[in-house]
């Protein structure tokens, strides 16, 4: 796929999760990788549901570094942890929905898990609703670099498969494309909607 058509649908991906109001505030940033050396990341402090391809910068994978003087997103360590841990991932989106912010901080291990839900094969290689999804859930940080870096620590004993959630922040998802990443982003945020509402009965 083209670097000019990843990053239009990108904006497209951008616009939604904007109508939707999961990037509210200019929160959330969004990238896809343009090759195995950059990747294209939204910029800082801009609305997500406004962006257009020139909102975007080059960011080295290896430093994340841009090499223009433009200020990319805080989180942008944690984007390019993802495409150096997995070189098949090539669009990540991280947003603050309502249910994965507060699911978050429900959860009270280092792991959400969810079953019995069909919509669990919305995920790529989810087969079945008898199967277990397992979300990590990491502690917040404002040091981004230590963050990622407890992040990779984590992804070395077990994969990170579709995406995970930082506690009281949100949901960094992934996929092949920019297809398959809102894919997952919008079964996950379903996943979440349908966890949060059971608690919620269990408490009545």
């Amino acid at each position: 796929m083209t670097d000019n058509l990843q990053l239009t649908q990108l904006v497209e991906a951008c616009r939604w999760i904007g109508a939707k109001g999961w990037a509210p505030a200019t929160g959330g940033n969004m990238s896809v990788r343009h090759d195995e050396r950059l990747c294209w990341l939204s910029e800082s402090g801009k609305d997500k549901g406004s962006l257009t391809t020139r909102d975007f910068m080059q960011v080295e994978i290896d430093t994340s570094r841009a090499p223009s003087e433009r200020k990319p997103s805080a989180e942008t360590a944690l984007h390019t942890l993802i495409y150096r841990l997995y070189p098949q991932a090539s669009a990540v989106l991280h947003v603050h929905t309502v249910n994965a912010t507060v699911l978050s901080r429900l959860v009270k291990g280092p792991e959400l898990r969810i079953s019995g839900f069909e919509m669990q094969k919305s995920l790529s290689g989810q087969t079945t609703h008898l199967d277990t999804l397992t979300i990590p859930v990491f502690d917040n940080d404002q040091d981004i670099d230590a963050l990622a870096s407890r992040i990779a620590c984590y992804a070395q004993e077990r994969p990170l498969n579709y995406g995970f959630l930082l506690r009281g922040h949100g949901l960094t998802c992934w996929g092949r494309d920019v297809a398959e990443a809102r894919r997952h982003l919008e079964g996950l945020e379903f996943l979440f909607e349908c966890e949060m509402r059971l608690r919620q009965r269990e408490k009545i």
